[in-house]
């Protein structure tokens, strides 16, 4: 008998080194709980209507479970889509937004499986974490799987598969099952065999994904488990063809949520097995609904909202989503999304957004839109994703599920965009977005201390810096004025975003200029970045 089994057998099981084993357990039954986490896949699944998909066990587990069909990933990306998962807090009021960045947050502000294991579960992740803050991720969890845990335990395990990662399409397969002359394209993609190819791949690695699922569940049902665990199936965010992934379209955030229940927790259910509900939910909804499921009481800093189990909330009306820095590309753009309209607020309404990222760029079909575009023979709405942007785009997701018509100018819609943007506004105001701070800023201005901490210091403008940036990307000459202005405001940031301004108004804030030259000097590395590129663009 080694030592873990000898300790399974005596009294003192709670010596064991892990945390949820020294504090013991409830001997109350709690349900088990299993998260399938696959990577970058929006909801092309039979299931969800797609009838080009291949996706038997998804589709078998649709009709046993409840299905989300407005399940939304609050950052098109994956870093910051698991910091938002795992803390239940926005990643964008936290400082950590950047995809690929470690900085520190307030050590009051746990992950999730902190609550998990002090109140007795075995919490097991053995794939990806990718938390985005400083920390070592793999030190909120216990080790293995949950076959590792006592006899009795409750567990929540994580699995994750990366088989429909975007990587997958950047190699050619040799062979490709799904028929690319007949596989459907987005009236936004040019059609080029490199883009059928790149659909048809995609297609594959999804039913390649949907096996690994049925696997899983396959497992869990040979390990006697069914009736004992809660399962949730969700995608981490959507992908990967480019205009998906990294973008806060429909096809970047929106994703599928499938959520099973076995008949001794279907008090928990919102619905009977083979249902659908068009509640609303989004990842930071992730962690308050699985303390609540697991009677953990939800700690009040959280910004999500439980949507399952004895302290679940009324539905909400919108999902809020963020995108911040890319890799190496920066961009800012913020958007909600009801059940009928999606908004978007480009804050850098001067960038394209077609902006070369190098791994984005691994893949054939950007490069063949990209060349297509620069041979001219994009059409219209092909075009659009390789020019500056709106500063506001609406549409109706309902009507124009690929997000092409642009309805922020339409008279006829001025009431929802105006409901739209005052929500935007409040929502970065309320959380006090750290989005709004260039990178720079944050790195100096959050040396010992977190830039959580930072933006809620007394006194700290954060008001006044979010208006700039309205003021800025709203491209209004009219507000040249109050540009000028705020090019000598005290608070670096609101300079940063008055030049920012400058730039967006390109030569018509021509006047800006006498102001913009006294500045090349500017104490801060962005305002002195920002300036020099108003500048440029105002000759």
């Amino acid at each position: 008998m080694d030592r873990r089994d000898f300790l399974k057998t005596v009294a003192g099981a709670a010596l064991l080194s892990n945390e949820s084993l020294r504090v013991g357990f409830s001997t109350t039954k709690k349900p088990n709980i299993l998260w399938i986490v696959s990577e970058d896949n929006s909801p092309l699944l039979g299931c969800y209507g797609d009838t080009f998909a291949t996706t038997p066990n998804l589709d078998n587990l649709a009709t046993e479970s409840v299905v989300y069909d407005n399940a939304f990933a609050n950052a098109p990306v994956c870093a910051p889509t698991r910091f938002t998962i795992v803390t239940g807090m926005y990643a964008s009021a936290m400082g950590t937004h950047n995809m690929r960045s470690r900085y520190a947050i307030p050590g009051s502000i746990l992950p999730y499986p902190h609550y998990l294991r002090k109140a007795g579960y075995y919490c097991t992740n053995p794939g990806k974490t990718d938390y985005n803050f400083e920390t070592s991720d793999k030190s909120h969890w216990d080790s293995g799987t949950y076959k590792d845990r006592l006899p009795g335990q409750p567990f929540f395990h994580v699995f994750n598969t990366n088989i429909s990662h975007e990587s997958r399409i950047h190699k050619r397969q040799d062979v490709i099952r799904h028929d690319y002359l007949t596989v459907p394209l987005p009236p936004y993609h040019p059609d080029t065999t490199e883009i059928r190819k790149d659909w048809a791949q995609y297609y594959d690695k999804i039913e390649d994904m949907d096996q690994a699922v049925g696997d899983v569940l396959a497992e869990l049902e040979a390990d006697g488990l069914v009736d004992d665990t809660i399962v949730f199936y969700y995608s981490d965010h959507g992908g990967v063809l480019c205009r998906s992934k990294r973008f806060v379209y429909e096809t970047g955030t929106h994703v599928p949520m499938i959520v099973r229940f076995p008949e001794k927790y279907s008090h928990f259910a919102p619905g009977r097995p083979g249902t659908r509900t068009d509640r609303i939910v989004s990842f930071v909804d992730l962690a308050p609904t699985l303390l609540s499921l697991a009677g953990v009481k939800i700690p009040d800093y959280m910004l999500g909202e439980a949507f399952l189990g004895d302290q679940q909330e009324d539905p909400r009306e919108y999902a809020y989503l963020f995108r911040n820095r890319m890799d190496e590309v920066t961009d800012m753009m913020r958007a909600i999304r009801d059940k009928k309209y999606r908004y978007i607020r480009n804050y850098m309404p001067h960038r394209i957004y077609g902006q070369h990222l190098n791994y984005l760029w691994k893949a054939a079909n950007t490069q063949s839109w990209e060349a297509e575009y620069l041979a001219g023979r994009c059409n219209d709405v092909q075009s659009i994703f390789w020019e500056t942007k709106p500063p506001e785009e609406l549409y109706d997701v309902k009507a124009d599920p690929w997000e092409v018509n642009n309805l922020a100018g339409d008279p006829q819609y001025a009431a929802t965009l105006t409901r739209m943007r005052e929500e935007t506004g409040r929502w970065v105001r309320q959380n006090k977005d750290a989005g709004f701070l260039p990178e720079q800023e944050m790195v100096d201005r959050s040396e010992g201390t977190t830039i959580y901490d930072l933006i809620r210091q007394d006194g700290f403008p954060i008001e006044r810096i979010i208006e700039t940036a309205e003021i800025a990307s709203m491209r209004d000459v009219g507000n040249l004025p109050e540009l000028i202005n705020r090019l000598s405001d005290e608070e670096n940031v609101v300079r940063y975003w008055a030049a920012t301004g400058c730039t967006i108004l390109g030569p018509a804030a021509g006047p800006a200029r006498e102001t913009l030259l006294t500045m090349t000097g500017d104490p801060s590395a962005d305002v002195r970045s920002a300036v020099q590129e108003a500048l440029d663009a105002t000759v």
